[in-house]
């Protein structure tokens, strides 16, 4: 067992554009944890224990499910005609460059990938910090009328990905939105569904997903943990 040591945050469930996980923890008393997929980071006043428990992907792993995620896509939608892939920043983002390289190799079209930073949609933007970190959105393409995958690493309550939806609406009217993530570990606290899914992980609130991408943490594999005290 790895045994990681982090900072409490009296803040909501968020996933911020830096990468960071903030998880509440309902069976500690009602407290949060800021826990960081690969790096942690936040400041608080106690500390608390994130225990590796087991790796439920590595990268050959991760490399089928994309794969098989692309092909779906392309099964979906009947083709890749009009089809964009959106990356949520952070990890999102590789995930649907990889995505696209997928279905460039199966179907010998480039689809076009934008980036969206989530940041000022997010409904705990007051609690994350007193000045939150704005990234640049990158959608290089219009968004009108366009098949749209919304892409990113683990869907949890839903949230992130109801910021990401009010986000690509102001850029403007898709045909439709679609969202494809590498790990659905459920708890779902909004009426939001995955389309496409890597892998569906049954999980307790206690216990933490974390992804690592070789474009930002240097190797491929997702682990799950617990949160101890």
């Amino acid at each position: 067992m790895v045994t990681s040591s982090f900072k409490f945050s009296p803040v909501r469930l968020a996933r911020n554009n830096s990468g960071l996980l903030i998880l509440a923890c309902p069976p500690c008393r009602g407290r949060f944890f800021a826990i960081s997929g690969s790096t942690p980071y936040f400041q608080g006043v106690e500390d608390v224990q994130v225990v590796t428990k087991a790796e439920i992907m590595d990268a050959d792993k991760m490399r089928r499910a994309l794969t098989r995620v692309a092909h779906e896509i392309i099964e979906r939608n009947r083709g890749t005609d009009n089809l964009a892939l959106v990356g949520i920043r952070r990890r999102g983002v590789p995930l649907a460059e990889r995505l696209a390289a997928n279905i460039r190799q199966i179907e010998g079209v480039v689809v076009p990938v934008g980036i969206l930073d989530i940041t000022l949609y997010r409904d705990d933007l007051t609690t994350l910090a007193q000045q939150p970190v704005l990234h640049k959105t990158e959608v290089p393409f219009p968004v009108v009328g366009k098949r749209i995958v919304l892409v990113d690493d683990v869907l949890y309550t839903g949230r992130t990905v109801r910021a990401a939806l009010d986000a690509l609406i102001d850029l403007g009217r898709p045909a439709w939105i679609q969202l494809a993530v590498l790990v659905d570990r459920g708890h779902r606290e909004l009426p939001i569904r995955a389309d496409f899914v890597g892998k569906n992980v049954p999980t307790s609130r206690r216990e933490v997903i974390s992804v690592h991408l070789t474009e930002v943490d240097g190797l491929d594999k997702v682990v799950i943990g617990e949160i101890i005290e």
